[in-house]
């Protein structure tokens, strides 16, 4: 046989074996290169200024480069470790190890290049969709063409030339350090098989899982005022990094043979055969993979919680721009009230306007409030508070001795704590009037330029009696909150576009809603576009490297499914073990992921926006969905060797 004809049937034997490791490093290049595309397309042009899309993308592309970097160099010393019994073989008959390197060269210049030619294609073709999709989002109007740029197709493949480099290094070295017999014990090195568990181990075991409890306890109470300082602050964060970090450690070291050993003490070593393929599997490798899977876990968290707050971002724009901006449009000058509603009569849009009169005071809710973080106010029992005639705002009557609060704020409420009703006294300049606390509701009356929540609710004697005991050092400049809402949200478009032709914003707190919203949504939007990709291309390069480690380890065990056939258990029995088996090698690490994920995001959301559960459910839904696809190619590789088992 020749080198040439040695160089193809390995060529295909590679391809048929680590066609997923072709697949992700196709998808790498194509989502590096289309990313590259989009710092050179014209139409990144109509994102500067407000998100400055090129400098975003062009630091995504950083990253991007790393995480690919890394999947790859580690999937190539995966496979030349799987291929050493093959190397020393070469070396057997004759040939060099500086030949042998040359033949591997060949063929992962070949497999490698292949990949590279292939994903650049997918990349350019896709490029105009991911442009799309990004405009979509970030609510910029542009046209999206489908355009190809030389800079990005040099500058693709300058980096991906580097890598493939560094792969050549580590096989160069790898080849050189290995001796013929060095070679054949390679594989069965590389992994520890410790069949009894030792009293330390049940120590780290639990210690792990405590850690992790302790982690989450402590995330959970981080603002809820137990930390007043921001020193303090700082060091829970850095403990609850630690403690998960090294919890999550130990837990892959001891705490999954620990349990696994407690099920099966319990059975009292009567085990089935779909058990001692699983728990027995799972107890002694998972020990041995521990670093990686701790990497696996806490980045995956990171790419959840991330994805997860900004989607939250994203998703509770609409109700952060209802928030600061009670109506379509809202102004605190008459002037320009007068002339925007003007414009829309002449342009025949129906609408109906709002007057609210708004006043300035302090209130004294010693009796109602817990106030907490106590040293970043003078007067932990006083207040600012927005004062409104229930009158004007015509929501709800009150009682002349009665108020209640409204404007409810998830980051308020999480650090002050308020009673159900109790007294509470309104400060003017000169004297307090005293009031009876009716409640918290979650309207919001008036915009943020009267200094958002709360806002309090009186009879319209009790506002008339604020408003001649007025202190003039904390009012507004304005005194009216003016709310234009149009009767057909259809005509908004036309709406806005006469507001912002007119630029009525410049003449103060006069505000738009829709615009509100985009802003938010273009601020928003291209972060999680950018997080969203990563986060894709992470869930890939690490379900690939999972899956080569259960390929390898399946492989490995092959004789055992050969002697287990012999016996007399069918296919259908050791498959069921191998589907416990993965579902435990893929299921475990996507769970602590999502726990750790989970607990970080419900730690600080409401920073983010108003709606914690459905867009964190939305993002784990389509992880976890996307992240069990390669437990099903893992289940399928793994009939494939029972097939042949025997």
């Amino acid at each position: 046989m020749s080198v040439n004809q040695l160089i193809l049937r390995n060529l295909k034997k590679n391809l048929k074996n680590y066609y997923l490791y072709v697949f992700a490093l196709m998808f790498s290049v194509a989502l590096y290169f289309a990313f590259v595309t989009l710092q050179y397309d014209p139409a990144m042009d109509e994102t500067k200024g407000s998100i400055k899309g090129a400098a975003a993308i062009k630091a995504a592309s950083v990253l991007l480069i790393g995480i690919v970097a890394i999947f790859l160099t580690y999937a190539n010393n995966l496979f030349i470790k799987r291929r050493s019994k093959e190397i020393g073989l070469f070396q057997l008959v004759g040939m060099t190890k500086n030949k042998i390197f040359r033949i591997l060269s060949i063929e992962n210049f070949l497999l490698y290049y292949g990949s590279l030619a292939a994903g650049v294609f997918l990349g350019f073709s896709v490029s105009k969709l991911i442009m799309m999709v990004l405009l979509k989002i970030t609510q910029v109007d542009g046209i999206a063409r489908l355009h190809f740029s030389g800079a990005a197709l040099v500058q693709t493949l300058l980096v991906f030339t580097a890598i493939y480099a560094l792969m050549l290094l580590t096989n160069y070295i790898f080849i050189k350090k290995q001796s013929i017999l060095s070679l054949f014990r390679v594989v069965s090195n590389t992994e520890g098989r410790v069949k009894t568990i030792s009293i330390w181990e049940m120590v780290i075991g639990i210690l792990g899982i405590g850690m992790i409890g302790t982690g989450y306890y402590v995330s959970s109470k981080l603002f809820d005022g137990d930390f007043t300082s921001v020193n303090q602050l700082f060091f829970a964060m850095v403990f609850i990094l630690a403690s998960v970090i090294i919890g999550t450690y130990l837990f892959y070291k001891g705490s999954v043979s620990f349990i696994a050993n407690i099920i099966r003490k319990k059975k009292d070593g009567y085990l089935k055969i779909n058990e001692v393929l699983s728990l027995s599997s799972i107890m002694f490798r998972m020990k041995s993979n521990a670093w990686l899977l701790t990497i696996i876990t806490t980045v995956s968290a990171l790419a959840i919680g991330l994805l997860s707050l900004t989607y939250i971002s994203y998703y509770s724009a609409e109700q952060m721009a209802k928030n600061n901006v009670p109506a379509h449009f809202t102004f605190v000058d008459s002037e320009s009230a007068a002339d925007f509603t003007e414009e829309l009569e002449s342009n025949k849009i129906v609408f109906t306007e709002k007057r609210i009169e708004v006043l300035q005071a302090v209130m004294n809710a010693e009796e109602i409030i817990g106030l907490k973080m106590e040293e970043y106010t003078q007067d932990p029992a006083a207040m600012s508070v927005t004062v409104i005639s229930e009158k004007s705002y015509g929501q709800r009557d009150v009682a002349k001795d009665e108020v209640y609060l409204t404007g409810y704020s998830d980051i308020m409420m999480k650090f002050i704590s308020m009673k159900d009703s109790g007294p509470i006294e309104i400060r003017g300049k000169e004297e307090a009037i005293p009031l009876h606390y009716l409640g918290m509701e979650k309207e919001y009356p008036v915009s943020r330029y009267f200094g958002g929540s709360p806002v309090a609710v009186v009879d319209e004697s009790v506002f008339e009696q604020v408003k001649k005991d007025l202190d003039p050092s904390i009012q507004r400049d304005s005194s009216w909150y003016i709310g234009i809402d149009l009767q057909d949200e259809r005509e908004l478009t036309k709406a806005n576009e006469l507001f912002n032709e007119h630029q009525y914003t410049e003449a103060g707190m006069n505000e738009s809603r829709l615009d509100s919203e985009n802003i938010q949504k273009r601020q928003m939007g291209l972060t999680m576009f950018i997080v969203g990709f990563l986060g894709l291309t992470f869930l890939i390069t690490s379900g690939c490297i999972l899956y080569f480690k259960q390929m390898d380890q399946t492989e490995d065990e092959q004789p055992s499914y050969t002697i287990l056939r012999k016996l007399g258990f069918t296919q259908g029995d050791l498959l069921k073990g191998i589907q416990a088996k993965q579902a435990f090698n893929f299921g475990i690490p996507l769970a602590i992921g999502l726990l750790h994920s989970y607990f970080a995001v419900k730690s600080g959301w409401f920073f983010f926006g108003t709606e914690l559960w459905s867009p964190m459910i939305i993002v784990m839904t389509l992880y976890t969905a996307l992240y069990s696809i390669f437990t099903v190619l893992s289940v399928a590789h793994s009939k494939k060797v029972i097939r042949e088992s025997l």
